[in-house]
């Protein structure tokens, strides 16, 4: 027999379904799209702009993109992209974060601004709310990294992880 068939009494293996392909995790990311764009949506009516400038929107935004910077890097540091992790990243991550945040907003009152020949204001208004996500995921980075999952010590946990008590006793066996 080649390789490439199975034998006769063999299934072939059906390969699993992408994640975006799948009813439950699309269902995750609605129900999480919803309750950010809520959010999203009561902030910015209880917050309305002012003098032509949406500073909630850009708070939002930056709130936001440090939110999902912390997220990933805690995910990525406890395990692999699977089960309950993955339900996490979809549900808040991709879901309540891409809700509540919300870059189309950003470039329609930037292109507002702008057609206003307020050009010192929209291009302003972009490059700080783009600066300041940039410097707001970086910082949820670097918090969630220094909160990560111990990879030395007694109950160490994730990839690379050495506990000092079972390298003392495999020298003792030796």
């Amino acid at each position: 027999m080649s390789p490439e068939r199975p034998a006769p009494h063999e299934a072939p293996a059906t390969p699993e379904r992408p994640v975006h392909l799948r009813w439950r995790y699309l269902g995750v990311v609605a129900l999480g799209g919803a309750v950010g764009t809520g959010a999203r949506a009561a902030l910015a009516a209880a917050f309305p702009p002012g003098a032509g400038i949406s500073w909630t929107i850009l708070a939002i935004n930056v709130v936001g993109a440090f939110c999902l910077g912390l997220l990933l890097e805690a995910l990525a540091h406890r395990g692999p992209d699977v089960g309950g992790r993955r339900t996490l990243r979809l549900l808040v991550g991709t879901g309540v974060l891409g809700g509540f945040t919300t870059y189309s907003t950003l470039a329609d009152d930037t292109a507002q601004l702008l057609d206003a020949g307020r050009w010192g204001a929209g291009a302003g208004y972009a490059l700080l709310s783009v600066g300041l996500g940039l410097v707001a995921v970086a910082a949820g980075v670097l918090v969630a990294g220094r909160f990560r999952p111990s990879t030395v010590g007694p109950g160490a946990v994730g990839p690379g992880a050495v506990d000092p008590s079972a390298v003392e006793r495999a020298g003792d066996a030796s």
